[in-house]
């Protein structure tokens, strides 16, 4: 089987896709610093740097396939009208990308990855009736990461869309759930003391309520609800790894950000899996990415059903 990935991004989706045994031989991205962390992972698959919908599909390989992650911001709810999010943004419009190349290529199957909230989006219907009016059947499954092996609670919208009389509906595995102390090396990173001049109140507290939880070592979210409040235990999956620096690792008296390798592990990408030198655009591009493994286990569910 060959597939191709739009809105490739960093490329966990194409990494997924080769665990399962399929072969990307197409990979598309309007940011060049993605394209490029993409390219050095999968060389060998044809790389494009460009807004897909200026796409020209009949460049593009014929692949049995269509991966795509659509821009996810228009529709969390982490950026909604109280963040300034616009409710009509371009962003959302970049979900007919995946119609347009569809149509053209007809391929047997396509699996389309965001936020659950991409089907509260107003034209949602309309994008579904396009899919369908090309022969699809959509099948819409919601997917936690740690239920696939990956050290981190990260729900997503999974739908697969099959060129086929009914919808597929997938057998996902349920894996045993891996906890945050996988991935993090108390004996590494750059630590700082606690209690230092000009250290923010809240965060002081949010320490504290830590501590009567979770003891001298946990992890503290710098910004958010839930256990942004309380902070979360290491014996558990971390939560959502986002595009900017959220999670901190409190032990003892010191406390760091989490390094970007460890966050590629949240991520569950390979241990070689190659990033950008600089911090902060490597976790800005694993906070965008799909999680591999649970990409696997969509597409050989998907593979099984058909």
């Amino acid at each position: 089987m060959k597939a191709i990935d739009l809105f490739a991004g960093a490329g966990g989706f194409s990494t997924g896709a080769r665990m399962a045994g399929v072969q990307v031989v197409w990979a598309a991205n309007h940011w060049q610093s993605a394209v490029e962390v993409h390219a050095a992972n999968h060389p060998e698959a044809a790389h494009v740097c460009q807004d897909l919908h200026q796409a020209d599909w009949q460049r593009v390989p014929v692949h049995d396939l269509l991966l795509a992650s659509p821009c996810c911001q228009g529709h969390s709810k982490a950026r909604g009208k109280a963040n300034g999010n616009p409710q009509h943004d371009n962003s959302r419009s970049t979900a007919w990308a995946v119609v347009s190349a569809a149509e053209y290529h007809r391929p047997a199957f396509a699996v389309i990855e965001n936020v659950p909230e991409f089907v509260q989006w107003s034209l949602y219907p309309a994008w579904r009736m396009a899919m369908e009016a090309l022969g699809y059947c959509l099948s819409p499954h919601i997917v936690d990461a740690a239920d696939h092996g990956v050290p981190q609670h990260r729900q997503r919208l999974f739908i697969v869309a099959a060129r086929a009389k009914h919808p597929l509906l997938l057998n996902l595995p349920r894996r045993e759930h891996v906890p945050a102390s996988s991935f993090i090396d108390l004996n590494a990173g750059n630590w700082s003391p606690i209690d230092k001049p000009g250290r923010a109140k809240a965060t002081l507290e949010r320490i504290a309520n830590g501590r009567r939880q979770h003891g001298d070592t946990f992890l503290a979210p710098y910004f958010g609800s839930g256990s942004g409040l309380t902070g979360r235990g290491i014996h558990r999956p971390i939560g959502t790894i986002t595009t900017r620096d959220r999670w901190a690792i409190i032990h003892g008296d010191r406390m760091r950000m989490l390094a970007a390798n460890e966050c590629r592990a949240a991520m569950g990408f390979p241990d070689d899996y190659q990033l950008p030198a600089q911090h902060r655009l490597a976790v800005h591009m694993l906070g965008n990415a799909v999680c591999p493994p649970v990409a696997r286990d969509v597409i050989e569910a998907m593979r099984w059903a058909a």
